[in-house]
């Protein structure tokens, strides 16, 4: 007789961070797990379907984990109102890990008992800060040296879906549910741009809303979407060049060599070309995605790594198919 574990059925991956070394994957579900798998054992010519399995499975958070960011020796966790920090090297031992090395409480600014999400986690490299954004419609910027906040930009009207920094610019975007996509100079912590995507004609789907769930940038490009369109823009005209006609909303993208790579309201990742054009849907296991990995920090396990829906997380190494899957 087969036994079905209720948990499983209803679980959902909401983020993923790949490992300083690049051979292990930590993922984060609904449940406040995270789950830290092996991709040399999973890559392995001898792999079986226990190399699928996590070699390490622990309770971080009480709530969902929203957000996982890896540094050179820190998986960082994100749930509802807290940041954890958990040392790579204890996780890569496969100890049960029972203390965090660090805990950071973070709380809504706002007058009420609600604490906030923390949906967005990224390092500044211009000043090793953490950059955070989340429910209480702010970004809060932490001194990873020191383990204290430094400063808190105030703009979005809604709260906070995603963070990216552009780097070489010293700026810092995020988009939110408000609808703006807006453009932070680190420096000064002043917003020097506010791009309401919904109200471009191409862009607008009035029926998804106007909340930006994903942004990314490559040099004087960027990508956003959610209830608008998946769109491309070039960042010193601040106008869209290029409108993705994708079904349902994004919530993650990423440049890859000459291609988008968009995960959201579909069993696939769709593959763009930059001029608007939908050049592939790649089938995957779970029926909608919500996280979107590729692994840039080792050259032997370069893989791409999706999760949504499901306890299951497609791996690809050709970027063509799914090559397995791994799973809580």
């Amino acid at each position: 007789m087969l036994f079905f574990c209720p948990q499983l059925l209803h679980m959902s991956v909401f983020s993923q961070s790949f490992s300083p070394c690049g051979r292990f994957l930590a993922a984060g579900n609904n449940y406040g797990e995270i789950a830290i798998f092996s991709l040399s054992a999973a890559l392995s010519p001898d792999a079986t379907n226990l190399s699928q399995k996590p070699v390490l499975l622990f309770t971080a958070h009480e709530g969902p984990i929203f957000s996982l960011l890896s540094t050179d020796c820190h998986l960082l966790s994100a749930g509802n109102g807290e940041i954890s920090a958990w040392s790579w090297t204890e996780l890569i031992k496969k100890v049960q890990i029972t203390v965090k090395d660090n805990f950071f409480f973070f709380f809504s600014g706002q007058q009420n008992l609600e604490i906030p999400e923390i949906n967005s986690m990224i390092i500044n490299p211009r000043d090793n800060s953490l950059v955070v954004g989340g429910g209480d419609n702010n970004i809060h910027i932490m001194d990873l040296e020191h383990g204290a906040f430094k400063s808190v930009l105030h703009g979005h009207s809604d709260y906070i879906h995603c963070i990216t920094v552009r780097e070489r610019e010293g700026e810092i975007l995020s988009g939110g549910e408000d609808g703006a996509v807006r453009i932070w100079d680190s420096r000064t912590g002043q917003s020097v741009h506010c791009i309401e995507v919904y109200k471009y004609e191409d862009c607008a789907r009035p029926q998804y809303g106007k909340w930006i769930s994903c942004v990314t940038t490559d040099s004087d490009w960027m990508l956003c979407g959610g209830g608008p369109s998946l769109s491309l823009w070039h960042l010193r005209s601040l106008s869209p060049t290029s409108v993705f006609p994708l079904t349902g909303c994004q919530r993650q993208a990423a440049f890859y060599q000459d291609m988008i790579l968009a995960v959201g309201e579909g069993p696939f990742v769709s593959h763009c070309l930059l001029g608007g054009e939908v050049k592939a849907e790649i089938p995957c296991t779970p029926q909608s995605l919500n996280t979107l990995q590729l692994n840039t920090n080792s050259t032997e396990h370069r893989v791409l790594t999706v999760g949504g829906s499901s306890d299951h997380i497609d791996v690809f190494t050709n970027l063509s198919y799914r090559a397995f899957s791994l799973s809580f």
